[in-house]
């Protein structure tokens, strides 16, 4: 009488807390499993059914003069049932991370069922009672499991028979099974699921002979900024994995699962250095960066690629579709033998308190052999709380939308995923430093105990979107060890005394050598803050999307994301509208709180700004001023007053919800009102300058800007190819290229950079073969051209610019060409282009 499903919460109490965060077990109520089987195996064998019963209702139609199907048209009939049901019994379900094993017995379950509907079917036909023999049906030996944990194997193989032998009792009554009633199958494999190897030992070091190690995990409290830091007497030793490989999976024809939650960078915590820089060794495939789940999902995806599993199923977080993850997503869609995303709910609630994630549930079949025509997107519309886990699972409601094809996003629609990194982002913008040692944070009052050169501010994420915690930094980048002694002894006192036994204990060679620089002091990107007196700033996550202008003396964590431009103009492009749906489409999100990230790679790289002319540059300019002002002096003048504050209260104003007392109190000091106002114009010269003034009266113009921006991302990387490269900041990212400058009302502006692609051709000496040269250049952009970047495509083209400009106006009278004036500047373009664009 016992659901089998409740030895897995039995199994998930009785493990340790310590052993269980280890293995990342979760018990997955039945509801879960079921929204994720009943797609991977259970609709692609109805579709099956559907087609039998098809058939079977064909060869039984009667003909003229008949009353009832002959003996022979039944027994054809039956037959078809009968290959049906050997297909049933013949299938094999494997689940590589089977826990307690809930996935495969809620999968027999709903097989047996399916196997029942038939049986039923063929009873009618025949008129004869199909009392079918033990293991002449749907049985344990089909379903199959990897289990790292022994006691959890031996339950997951118990509830599959205890499954089987109810449904045998159903159907049988009091009859008993055949002798032996269990039967040893070795179906659930008590091993690792993704690593094989033939043993480990101690890693020991072959300079020193030391066996090496790693902090254990164990914390202290960090005197000045209160937080919890390693305690470096804490250390375990580093094991070795002799002769590793990828693990062998058994042969099956689906794959559901639900694999430990251990996110990338608990790893090593977890499982220890070095069998996660073992397992990183062996899957060259798969990047570095994804979390433990990944190496699964890998793996199924390969087995679908080489037609060797029909699809598979798995519940991972939700982090999946973040760009460090869906890496190795692409990688599976970008090969020949493709893959294709059929059922995805990107974000979903879990059901534990002990649990603090969001799930994903992903679904892949072989693109090329997808029997299921329209692909499925799931968005949960309300979840509620409840007593138990399985009470708060049925809550969860869902809308579906069907979709043609599943981004590795997990989204449709718009190609956000697919956009490609633009030149004229690059190099501007970068992660904040990332110390690895919080000795080199100081109190003000410390800071006057140490050299003023080496001191600066220090700012991370909640600084910015919260309140400053006025913590000072010890910043050393570009001194020697020696350097450091000489000039700031007092620093080198401190850093020595508080950052090196930590550091002495890292895993990088680079971090125990060079310990009194930052872990990730960003070297590479600090000119690019040299000659600006300040700087955008966006906190990695946070409830809102909003870009500061930030000092240059202050040094940002890698909290936040910076953008090293001082025009409030790429601030206000950055904080309007159209920019914050991108990068929340783009970004992913994180934590307990699914708070939104900005993800440097998808949302500032591939973004497009727009092309605006210079009163829009200067209307805009001015707006991004007024928004990065207003704050400010909110602040200034009410301490209390956060950003997320007012941006909490400029949400409820939007969703026109009416204000508590203490919201109109809070709103007399934070103004939001007038920074509702800010925003709306900043929205609406922003749509101008893209040329999208339609969208304005738009209820709902997500996807459309979505969409619209996708579609100048490509346009724009395909001018890159041909050499036009809008640089944001060009004197900084392009100080060697061609530039003009454009000025207006005293305000100058660089508007254009060509730069060579990387085959650069040579400018014919022949007239005709330079018309043919120019003319079928631009052919291959449908944007216009100046004289510059057509120049800037051929070796010899800064000597020839007069020869240029003559072909221009001659193919321009043979009707070839089209030019346009704007301002001091004249571009010209191919007239197939002009009519295609």
């Amino acid at each position: 009488e016992v659901e089998p499903a409740i030895f897995g919460t039995l199994l998930e109490r009785a493990l340790e807390k310590k052993e269980r965060s280890r293995l990342g077990a979760h018990y997955t109520p039945r509801s879960y499993v079921e929204r994720l089987v009943r797609p991977v195996v259970m609709e692609p064998l109805r579709e099956e059914w559907l087609l039998v019963e098809t058939e079977v209702n064909r060869l039984l139609v009667l003909k003229d003069g008949q009353e009832e199907p002959t003996k022979a048209q039944r027994a054809q009939a039956a037959a078809e049932i009968r290959a049906f049901l050997e297909r049933l019994k013949e299938i094999k379900i494997l689940d590589p991370a089977c826990g307690s094993g809930n996935f495969l017995y809620v999968t027999l379950d709903l097989l047996k069922t399916l196997e029942q509907e038939v049986l039923n079917r063929l009873e009618m036909l025949t008129g004869v009672s199909q009392l079918r023999l033990d293991f002449d049906q749907v049985n344990p030996s089909q379903f199959l499991g990897i289990e790292i944990n022994p006691r959890a194997a031996a339950i997951a193989e118990l509830v599959i028979w205890i499954g089987y032998l109810q449904w045998h009792f159903k159907r049988y009554g009091s009859t008993p099974p055949t002798n032996p009633i269990l039967k040893d199958f070795h179906n659930i494999e008590f091993r690792d699921a993704v690593l094989a190897y033939d043993g480990r030992e101690l890693d020991v070091d072959a300079k020193t002979g030391k066996v090496r190690s790693r902090w254990g995990g164990r914390t202290m409290r960090h005197p000045v900024t209160g937080e919890n830091v390693p305690d470096p007497s804490d250390q375990v030793p580093i094991y070795r994995y002799i002769n590793p490989r990828p693990a062998m999976w058994q042969e099956a024809d689906y794959i559901v699962s639900n694999p430990p939650f251990i996110g990338n960078g608990r790893m090593r915590d977890a499982l220890g250095d070095g069998y996660t820089e073992t397992l990183r060794q062996v899957y060259r495939d798969v990047p570095d960066t994804v979390d433990f789940v990944m190496y699964w999902w890998h793996k199924a995806a390969e087995l679908v690629r080489l037609d060797k599993l029909t699809s598979f199923g798995f519940i991972t977080t939700n982090t999946i579709w973040q760009v460090w993850q869906r890496s190795t997503i692409d990688f599976h869609f970008n090969q020949s033998d493709s893959i294709r995303l059929f059922f995805a709910i990107p974000d979903h609630p879990w059901t534990d308190e002990g649990a603090a994630v969001r799930i994903a549930m992903t679904a892949l079949t072989n693109n090329a052999k997808n029997t299921i025509r329209i692909s499925r997107l799931g968005k949960v519309i309300l979840e509620n709380e409840a007593a138990t886990p399985e009470e708060k699972a049925e809550q969860v409601e869902i809308s579906w939308k069907q979709v043609s094809k599943i981004f590795s996003n997990l989204k449709s629609g718009a190609d956000i995923a697919g956009s490609k990194a633009l030149k004229s982002n690059q190099e501007i913008c970068c992660p904040g430093v990332k110390l690895h040692g919080m000795g080199f944070c100081v109190t003000q009052e410390e800071s006057q105990r140490i050299e003023p050169e080496v001191i600066f501010h220090y700012m991370n994420g909640r600084d910015l979107a919260q309140n400053s915690r006025n913590v000072m930094l010890i910043d050393l980048f570009g001194l020697t060890e020696k350097e450091v002694l000489q000039r700031y002894p007092r620093a080198y006192q401190w850093v020595n005394e508080r950052v090196k036994p930590e550091r002495d204990q890292n895993n990088r060679a680079t971090y125990r050598e060079k310990w009194w620089i930052f872990g990730e002091p960003r070297g590479k990107f600090r000119p690019a803050l040299k000659n600006i007196s300040r700087y955008i700033g966006t906190p990695q996550t946070s409830k809102h999307r909003i870009f500061s202008f930030i000092s240059s003396h202050v040094i940002p964590d890698n909290q936040i994301i910076v953008i090293a431009h001082e025009d409030s103009y790429i601030l206000g492009i950055l904080s309007s509208e159209t920019h914050v749906i991108w990068a929340l489409a783009a970004g992913g999100r994180l934590g307990v709180g699914n708070d939104p990230r900005y993800n440097k790679l998808v949302c500032f790289d591939p973004f497009p700004f727009p092309d605006a002319t210079l009163e829009q540059k200067e209307k805009i300019r001015q707006l991004g001023e007024r928004l990065d002002r207003h704050r400010k002096q909110v602040q200034a003048q009410h301490p209390e007053i956060t950003i997320t504050g007012m941006y909490n209260l400029l949400e409820k104003l939007r969703k026109g919800e009416d204000f508590t007392d203490k919201d109109r109190e809070y709103n007399n000091k934070a103004l939001v009102s007038t920074l509702k106002q800010i925003h709306d114009e900043l929205d609406n010269t922003v749509l101008e300058a893209y040329g999208w003034e339609d969208l304005k009266q738009s209820e709902d113009i997500t996807e459309t800007i979505l969409d619209r921006l996708v579609t100048l991302n490509a346009q724009r990387a395909e001018e890159e190819r041909n050499g036009h490269i809008r640089w944001l900041r060009p004197e900084y990212q392009a100080p060697n290229e061609v530039r003009t400058q454009t000025v207006m009302e005293g305000v100058t502006e660089t508007e254009e950079v060509a730069i060579a692609p990387a085959e650069v051709k040579t400018f014919p000496k022949q007239p005709k073969d330079q018309l043919a040269a120019i003319r079928d250049l631009l052919r291959t952009s449908n944007n216009p051209w100046t004289i510059a970047q057509i120049a800037a495509q051929f070796k010899n083209g800064s000597r020839n610019k007069n020869a240029i400009a003559e072909n221009l106006e001659r193919l321009e009278w043979f009707g070839i060409l089209h030019s346009h004036q704007d301002g001091q500047i004249k571009y010209w373009q191919h007239l197939e282009t002009q009519q295609a664009s």
